[in-house]
C-alpha cells in the first residue's frame, strides 16, 4: 500500500441543507481492516438516501464515516487482514456503508463483486445498491415467482427500472406507476406490461383491470402515505406489499380490514444498516442469480446522467428535481 497517498478529495455535507452544501474536502485516506478492502473509486452511484442524507435527516450507522455514497466501482488498491477473495488491481464494484464520494473508499469484501462483463465502469458503480435491494425485496422478501404480477412504484427510477428488467427476466409481468407519459414510455421499453402516469390515472383502478380484477401478487413502494391503503385496494389475495422507502409520509390512515381479508403481507427493510453477514448473503445471492443476466446482456442499469466527481451538487439537483430516468452517476 505504498502508493497510496495519505489525503484523498472527498465530497462532504458542510452542514445540513440543499445540494450546496455538498463541497469537496481533503480527508485522510481511510485504512481497510479486517476483512476489508480498500478501492481507488473511479464511478459512485447517486442514490436518494445520499439526498436524505445531506439534509441532515438520515445520519450514517455509528461508526460510518460522514462522507455520503452507498456504491463505488473501481480498483482494489489494498487488503487489510484475512481478506481471501481480492487482490490489489481487482476490478470491483461494492456496496459501502458511506463514504463512497471519494477518490478513496473502503467496502467489506465480502459486499464486494467482480465488475460483470460489458459494463462501463460508471454503469458497475450504477449496480450495487439497486441490484441488492430490488433482490433482497422484490425476491427475497416478496417472493415474485414466474406467472406473478409485480406492480412497481416509481418505475423510471434506478430501482424501478431494475426491477422492470429483473420481474421479467424472471417471468413475471410488470404493472408500473412513473410521473410522466415520456417516464411511462421509459418504462414500457424496459418491459413493463402497463405504465401508469400516477398524476393522471388511478393505479388501483388500472391494476385490477390489468390483472381480470386479481390484484398485484408483489407491490414495491417507496412512496408510502396514502399509498399504503391504495396498496392494499391493489394487492391479490395472498399479496406481499415491500416497502423500501418513505418519499411522502411514513405515516397514513389506514383501514387493516383489508390485511385479514386478503390475507395480505406488509413487510420491509433497510439495507444501509443490515449486518455484515446478512449483506454479504445478499451479495452471494445477486452475483449467482443475476451476474449471468447483466454479462448475458438481458439486465443492465440504465443511465440517465454522469456528472463530474466535484459536481456532486448538480447530481443531488438533477435527482431531486425528479426529471431523471435510471441512474445518476459521480465520475472521477
Amino acid at each position: 500500500m505504498t502508493s497510496i497517498p495519505a489525503t484523498m478529495t472527498a465530497i462532504g455535507i458542510a452542514s445540513p441543507g440543499g445540494p450546496e452544501m455538498l463541497v469537496p474536502q481533503e480527508r485522510p485516506v481511510p485504512q481497510p481492516g479486517e476483512g476489508e478492502i480498500l478501492v481507488k473509486v473511479a464511478a459512485a452511484g447517486v442514490n436518494r438516501p445520499d439526498v436524505i442524507q445531506r439534509k441532515g435527516l438520515y445520519p450514517p450507522p455509528p461508526g460510518v464515516t460522514d462522507i455520503p455514497g452507498l456504491e463505488i466501482a473501481g480498483t482494489v488498491a489494498g487488503c487489510g487482514p484475512g481478506v481471501e477473495r481480492w487482490r490489489s488491481g481487482d476490478h470491483v464494484t461494492a456496496l459501502v456503508s458511506g463514504g463512497g464520494y471519494a477518490q478513496y473508499c473502503v467496502a467489506h469484501e465480502t459486499h464486494a463483486l467482480p465488475i460483470p462483463g460489458g459494463l462501463t465502469t460508471a454503469e458497475a458503480a450504477a449496480v450495487p445498491e439497486t441490484f441488492f435491494t430490488v433482490w433482497h425485496n422484490v425476491f427475497e422478501r416478496g417472493g415474485l415467482k414466474a406467472g406473478e404480477t409485480l406492480l412497481v412504484h416509481g418505475g423510471s427510477s434506478g430501482i424501478g427500472t431494475i426491477a422492470i428488467q429483473l420481474a421479467k427476466a424472471f417471468g413475471a409481468r410488470v404493472i408500473t406507476t412513473a410521473g410522466s407519459s415520456e417516464k411511462c414510455d421509459a418504462c414500457r421499453r424496459l418491459g413493463a406490461d402497463v405504465a401508469i402516469n400516477y398524476k393522471t390515472e388511478d393505479f388501483v383502478l388500472l391494476t385490477k383491470s390489468a390483472t381480470g380484477g386479481g390484484g398485484a401478487e408483489v407491490i414495491l413502494d417507496m412512496v408510502g402515505g396514502d399509498y399504503i391503503e391504495r396498496n392494499y385496494e391493489a394487492a391479490a389475495v395472498e399479496g406481499r406489499i415491500v416497502q423500501i422507502a418513505f418519499q411522502g409520509s411514513p405515516r397514513a390512515n389506514v383501514d387493516f380490514r383489508r390485511i385479514m381479508l386478503k390475507r395480505l403481507h406488509h413487510t420491509g427493510s433497510t439495507l444501509r444498516s443490515r449486518s455484515v453477514p446478512d449483506k454479504g448473503a445478499i451479495a452471494r445471492a445477486v452475483e449467482h442469480c443475476v451476474w449471468p443476466l447483466i454479462a448475458a446482456g438481458k439486465v443492465r442499469p440504465v443511465m440517465d446522467n454522469i456528472f463530474p466527481f466535484r459536481e456532486a451538487a448538480k447530481a443531488h439537483a438533477r435527482m431531486e428535481s425528479s426529471v431523471h430516468i435510471g441512474k445518476i452517476v459521480l465520475g472521477m
